[in-house]
């Protein structure tokens, strides 16, 4: 129990030098404004800075997975980009805090999720009017963005079409399902669903990506290593070291991401359309014969390429 309140006592601690660095370095944009470009906004100030990465909230029917965009650029110089990456070293000490207590002590999370915003009145009683009093971790430690060196242009463009695709076993699904509430129904549905498959076959658990803005950045003189590009994502404003203070030329993407699906569907999809349990998003594959082939081969490729090492 001790240990559980003092990794509660470190993570409010976290979370209150995470919050004074942001507002350090709104405070310094607010007293030093430099270019600035932001995603459907004719202004970019220092109260949308401040607004973009104090966004810790859930809003109604959030789903958890999901976090919200603030996506634009700042050009800076040295004591903003200093002042961001403090920033980002609260952010990273909020999370490895984050991830000791799941380790440690899960059961506290409800409780982290509740009992921070109450830490700084002003935030909670602007939320609470809002019907945003619930934390959202990952929005808290989430890294702001920070360009490599000075860019001469950014190509935005929306990417809609991601997904990630875990596979998993029978075994691995029952002992997911049995963590679940094993009084509700559809529970029990889903179990004797598995256990009409055999043991060996493979599943496929689906997490459909959220829409997320995609940056390709050319930089205006080759890095260190030699590259002029790079590519990343955008969940927050993008900060751009350059003494000269100036934006990159940016094309002009739209607002929101396409309402569907900007890649075709693939013509040799191997997943069944439905989902097999849909408390864990698990889809079963059309053919899980050629699929056992298949990690067969893999694993025999892995074989003949150790041997092949050692000759």
């Amino acid at each position: 129990m001790e240990l559980q309140y003092r990794l509660l006592a470190e993570l409010e601690s976290d979370f209150d030098r995470l919050i004074e660095a942001v507002e350090q370095l709104a405070t310094a944009y607010a007293n030093n404004p430099t270019p600035a470009w932001a995603l459907g906004e004719t202004t970019v100030d220092a109260q949308w800075l401040r607004r973009a990465l104090t966004d810790f909230w859930y809003q109604d029917g959030q789903d958890g997975r999901e976090t919200r965009n603030y996506i634009g650029l700042v050009v800076a110089g040295p004591a903003i980009m200093e002042a961001v990456q403090t920033v980002n070293l609260g952010k990273a000490q909020f999370a490895a805090t984050l991830k000791r207590i799941r380790q440690s002590a899960p059961r506290l999370i409800p409780e982290v999720k509740a009992v921070l915003p109450f830490r700084h009145p002003v935030l909670h009683d602007h939320l609470r009017g809002q019907g945003l009093a619930r934390l959202h971790l990952k929005q808290c430690w989430r890294q702001v963005p920070i360009a490599d060196a000075p860019l001469s242009r950014i190509r935005l463009a929306w990417y809609t079409s991601g997904r990630s695709i875990k596979r998993m076993s029978v075994a691995d699904a029952e002992a997911r399902l049995k963590q679940m509430d094993l009084s509700a129904s559809h529970i029990q549905i889903q179990l004797r669903k598995l256990a009409d498959i055999p043991d060996g076959e493979p599943l496929a658990q689906i997490q459909q990506q959220a829409p997320v803005m995609r940056a390709n950045l050319f930089f205006r003189e080759a890095l260190a290593d030699g590259r002029m590009r790079r590519a990343m994502n955008l969940p927050l404003p993008l900060f751009i070291p350059d003494p000269a203070l100036k934006l990159p030329h940016l094309n002009d993407p739209p607002i929101r991401p396409p309402a569907t699906r900007t890649r075709a569907r693939r013509s040799d999809q191997r997943l069944e359309d439905d989902v097999f349990l849909k408390s864990l998003r698990i889809y079963r594959y059309r053919n899980p014969a050629l699929e056992i082939a298949l990690d067969k081969q893999r694993e025999q490729d892995a074989v003949d390429g150790s041997d092949d090492s050692e000759v």
